[in-house]
């Protein structure tokens, strides 16, 4: 039996959504997408955080990447300028830094989560603020696999190292946590701005894209200026509106970022069912919880209140079993499953580690330490019960014939599939 690491749920509605906007005349931005950026701000917004810190203004982008560097341009990352990230994400969060010439301070993972320790991110900020430099303009946490970070603490570091003449602003990597509810309101709107990805393998697509999302009117403007191309206008508004639409102004060197309506009403067909493909991803997640808990071989994943469950990632105790990680992945390949791993650190990688000598993986032993053991593992809305089964399965037997001894079960003998 094969199982594929992820597959998109693609419903009849979805292929009718696209085939009416193909049929329609408009395919590039328009109003379908604005109809998508609207049904986005009503499925993230909180009616009690509403009252109390305004609305939530969504604006469609091409990729997460895109609306990262939108994001990081409107908060004021230039050259001079530097942001706080984690090293254990995909690098495009601190390649979209390096986009707009700013310099990259990474601090290491929490001991126990694949998130950025605040801990380390004051470090950071207390030796920028004692310097007198104040480079640092933002700091990006990321939810990785859609558990949430410790965002409260995070913003009141922000707020403390800030200056009358250098805000810090908390600018999130939404890309794994959606749809994410927590005390402080969904993941992707509790910092100044929040960046969601609709890559095919995220928790909804639309093929490739992505949304920006901010409570706060003057960068939502920016943004909304600088996503194409600098102009006065959106392109909406140049050819349904009775002004010319050659009547414009550039008042910025934007770019190139928006989502056209084709990406559009798969947005608009899948934001509708976001919530039921969490259910269903948690439903699955659960009977991996229940079936590796007593493995002890195996650590399950970080948890927490808001999780959105996009990864599923196993830790293997790489002390209790007689391979590799990579030997272990390359053998559940072999069975049939489809796996990765999120992720490669980027002080792996030759371009950073060119950039930046000190930036290696002895200064960042958390990251280096998760890594080391993880593995993520098919996890997708549509699982059947036997694609379940069979991933727990063939996960048990391959850790059980590579133990390095005795008591493979923390508590009891393996008696069942489960």
């Amino acid at each position: 039996m094969r199982v594929p690491f992820h597959k998109a749920s693609i419903t009849q509605e979805d292929e009718q959504a696209v085939l009416e906007v193909l049929r329609s005349g408009w395919l590039t931005t328009g109003n379908v997408t604005l109809e998508f950026e609207k049904l986005f701000s009503e499925s993230v917004e909180t009616q009690s955080i509403k009252e109390k810190r305004g609305k939530v203004i969504s604006l469609a982008v091409n990729s997460n990447t895109s609306g990262m560097i939108l994001a990081m341009e409107a908060c004021g990352v230039k050259e001079g300028t530097a942001v706080i990230t984690t090293p254990y994400t995909f690098v495009s969060t601190a390649a979209c830094a390096r986009h707009l010439n700013a310099d990259v301070y990474f601090a290491d993972i929490e001991k126990d989560s694949y998130n950025i320790d605040p801990a380390k991110i004051e470090e950071i900020l207390k030796k920028d603020f004692e310097s007198g430099e104040h480079k640092i303009k933002a700091i990006v946490p990321v939810h990785i696999a859609g558990n949430v970070c410790k965002m409260e603490q995070i913003l009141e570091l922000a707020k403390k190292y800030s200056t009358e003449s250098n805000k810090i602003y908390v600018i999130e990597d939404a890309a794994h946590s959606y749809p994410s509810e927590t005390d402080l309101g969904y993941a992707g709107t509790i910092g100044d701005v929040g960046v969601f990805s609709f890559y095919v393998t995220k928790t909804m697509t639309t093929a490739e894209g992505g949304m920006v999302c901010t409570r706060n009117e003057d960068l939502a403007k920016r943004i909304t200026v600088m996503r194409m191309h600098g102009m006065d206008r959106t392109t909406w508004d140049r050819y349904t509106s009775p002004r010319a639409s050659w009547e414009y102004d550039i008042i910025a060197p934007g770019y190139k970022f928006n989502l056209p309506d084709v990406l559009s009403a798969l947005g608009v067909s899948q934001v509708k069912r976001a919530k039921l493909f969490f259910e269903q991803r948690k439903k699955v997640c659960e009977q991996y919880n229940k079936a590796f808990k007593n493995l002890d071989f195996i650590e399950l994943p970080p948890d927490s209140k808001g999780n959105s469950w996009h990864l599923y990632l196993i830790r293997l105790n790489l002390d209790k079993i007689t391979i590799s990680r990579e030997e272990f992945a390359k053998k559940l390949q072999a069975e049939g499953l489809g796996i990765s791993v999120h992720f490669i650190p980027i002080f792996n990688f030759t371009y950073w580690k060119e950039l930046y000598p000190w930036f290696t993986k002895e200064n960042y032993p958390n990251a280096e330490n998760q890594y080391s053991r993880t593995i993520s593992i098919p996890l997708y809305p549509d699982m059947t019960q036997e694609e379940v089964d069979y991933v727990i399965e063939t996960i048990k037997k391959v850790g059980l014939e590579n133990t390095s001894g005795q008591g493979t079960l923390r508590s009891r003998p393996w008696l069942s599939r489960f």
